[in-house]
């Protein structure tokens, strides 16, 4: 069993340098953000993906079978916790389980369920990760207010914060597969002073499974091998529901079912707000997609013309800024890279015809060089000798390769409503 210890952690890092070089925009044909657990909620209910569905459904059951080896393996943010956990050699104490953070995820998927993202960008695991690799102010500061945590508490966040921890955690609680002590053990307490999630009590040969991620390090450290991971003996004390865990349960319940209304009414509130952002390909609309992107910036970082930039204090989410480029005709990346379904993944023949905004010629600043003509890859702009360049709007995609050819300014691109297909 100490080899499991070894292999977990190789996954893992081979995971984490995976995640960095995509957000980093560097390689990513390895889609391992397509695993993470909020992301494929997301497809489910904005796209309805099956495919999504199977590998979330994968997700829960592995789960049940083994408990939260996600949060040690899968998700980059955990993994990120548990390397600077390592560079500073922290050994640990152990920590309480705090139902505060049912009420988190009451709210942040309750609001989810309802149609709107927003609190979710602010403490959902992969999104910090992502914005804070991508250098944005928002996951900067989480991700150091996280590693600050890591320094007096280790993994708390993930333990006792985490909305998606909470979740899995009620899962790993009645797992098949558990972290137990056997009989033989000595209570030398090496398994609880190395445990990043303060989840063991060697005085009394406890594991809260809930709140254990399976990192597996008491397996490599216990000196007689009285740790165990597997079926619990038939004679240990089995889950029961106590009266204060019910009452939690019902109110995080209750509140979760407020939150799916607060979620309708939220959702409208920030389209209100919305005017004149140009999305990328694929995002359908406004509406759909302020509600459903979670601001991880992997569009961003591996969007090639680099078109595509942060949320700012204008618009809530990632948007296109045609002033730093154009969106080329033969590219749908930030489709294939979006985990969360925000941004459909179009085929690159769906793409080139979809209509992401609408260009306009002002004849008045134009010089007739034709230039714009030349650079329309859909051939909807026409010049004939001696005239100005006519825009066919039946053939505009809104691209904005005629406004980037342009040398006086004379062409503009305006947002539109909704996407179409033309």
């Amino acid at each position: 069993m100490k080899k499991l210890y070894k292999i977990r952690l190789t996954i893992a890092l081979v995971i984490f340098v995976l995640s960095l070089l995509g957000l980093l925009g560097l390689f990513y044909p390895v889609k391992v953000f397509d695993l993470q657990f909020a992301p494929l909620l997301q497809r489910v209910f904005v796209d309805f993906s099956i495919v999504a569905a199977v590998i979330l459904t994968g997700i829960i059951l592995l789960t049940f079978l083994l408990g939260r080896f996600y949060c040690s393996t899968i998700c980059p943010f955990g993994i990120l916790q548990e390397i600077v956990s390592l560079v500073l050699r922290k050994k640990n104490s152990s920590q309480k389980n705090f139902p505060v953070k049912y009420f988190i995820a009451a709210i942040v998927f309750g609001l989810l369920l309802g149609g709107s993202a927003a609190a979710l960008r602010y403490i959902e695991p992969y999104t910090l990760f992502g914005s804070a690799v991508t250098l944005s102010i928002v996951g900067i500061v989480a991700v150091l207010t996280v590693l600050a945590i890591v320094f007096f508490k280790n993994r708390f966040f993930c333990t006792n914060i985490c909305p998606v921890g909470a979740l899995l955690g009620l899962i790993s609680k009645v797992s098949l597969n558990k972290i137990y002590m056997a009989q033989d053990c000595v209570s030398c307490g090496m398994c609880e002073k190395n445990c990043p999630a303060g989840c063991i009590n060697s005085k009394e040969k406890t594991v809260d499974n809930e709140t254990c991620v399976k990192c597996l390090k008491c397996l490599e450290v216990c000196p007689k091998n009285a740790i165990k991971f597997g079926r619990k003996p038939a004679n240990d004390v089995k889950f029961s529901l106590k009266r204060r865990q019910l009452i939690i349960s019902t109110a995080a319940i209750a509140l979760f079912g407020g939150m799916i209304k607060a979620g309708i009414v939220l959702k409208d509130k920030i389209v209100e707000k919305l005017k004149d952002m140009i999305l990328p390909p694929g995002a359908v609309s406004k509406e759909k997609f302020a509600n459903a992107c979670f601001n991880c910036n992997l569009c961003v970082a591996n969007c090639p013309n680099k078109i595509i930039v942060k949320s700012d204090e204008n618009f809530p989410t990632v948007h296109l800024d045609y002033s730093k480029g154009f969106c080329k005709y033969d590219c749908a990346k930030c489709g294939e890279v979006c985990p969360t379904g925000a941004i459909k993944r179009l085929k690159l023949e769906e793409k080139q015809k979809t209509r992401i905004a609408m260009a306009m010629i002002n004849q008045d600043k134009c010089s007739q060089c034709g230039l714009c003509v030349e650079a329309c890859p859909c051939h909807a702009i026409i010049k004939e000798t001696g005239k100005p360049p006519v825009l066919d709007t039946s053939k505009c995609i809104g691209c904005g390769a005629c406004k980037a050819a342009c040398h006086f300014s004379a062409i503009e691109v305006f947002t539109i409503k909704e996407q179409r297909t033309i």
